[in-house]
C-alpha cells in the first residue's frame, strides 16, 4: 500500500454481505489510529516485502460477529492482520516488523514453527509495549504466549 485509503482501512466482505454499513464510516478517532498506524510501520515495509492487509479496522458489531476480542484494537483502527504476498514467508514480514518498526503488539498468529499463518501488528501514538506474542489454540481458546 503506497498511500494511505480509508477504503483499505475499513474493507470487509462480511460486513458487505452481513449489510453492516457502520464498517464503511469510521470516526476521525478511527482514521487518524488508521493514519498513525500505517504512517509508524506499514510505510516502514520496504518494497521487497509485499503484504495483503487481511483485516483492518472492524466496527464493534462487525468484531462481535466474527469473535473478534472485546478489547480488539481493531476496533480503534490501532491494529491490522497482514499476509505476505509474492512468495514471502510471513515469518520474514513478521521478523522485519520485529527488528525495524515501532509496535504495541506483534503477534506470530497460528501457523507452525517456522511460519504463522499471519501476522498481527498494532501501533499506539504513545506508550507503545513492544510485545511480542504468539497465538495459538488449547482446548479451543485462542491464548497468547509471549515470544522471547
Amino acid at each position: 500500500m503506497k498511500k494511505f485509503d480509508t477504503a483499505t482501512v475499513t474493507k470487509s466482505d462480511t460486513a458487505i454481505r452481513r449489510e453492516i454499513n457502520e464498517q464503511f464510516t469510521p470516526g476521525p478517532t478511527v482514521i487518524a489510529n488508521a493514519k498513525a498506524l500505517y504512517d509508524n510501520v506499514l510505510c516502514k515495509l520496504p518494497e521487497s516485502i509485499a503484504y495483503i492487509i487481511t483485516s483492518w479496522y472492524r466496527c464493534p458489531r462487525l468484531n462481535k460477529l466474527i469473535g473478534g476480542s472485546s478489547t480488539s484494537d481493531h476496533m480503534s483502527g490501532r491494529s491490522a492482520d497482514l499476509d505476505s504476498a509474492n512468495n514471502m514467508s510471513n515469518a520474514e514480514l513478521f521478523n522485519f516488523i520485529r527488528t525495524n518498526c515501532d509496535f504495541d503488539q506483534l503477534i506470530w498468529e497460528f501457523g507452525n514453527n517456522t511460519n504463522p499463518d499471519w501476522v498481527h501488528v498494532s501501533y499506539r501514538s504513545s506508550g507503545n509495549r513492544k510485545q511480542v506474542l504468539r497465538a495459538v489454540k488449547s482446548n479451543g481458546k485462542t491464548i497468547y504466549r509471549t515470544m522471547a
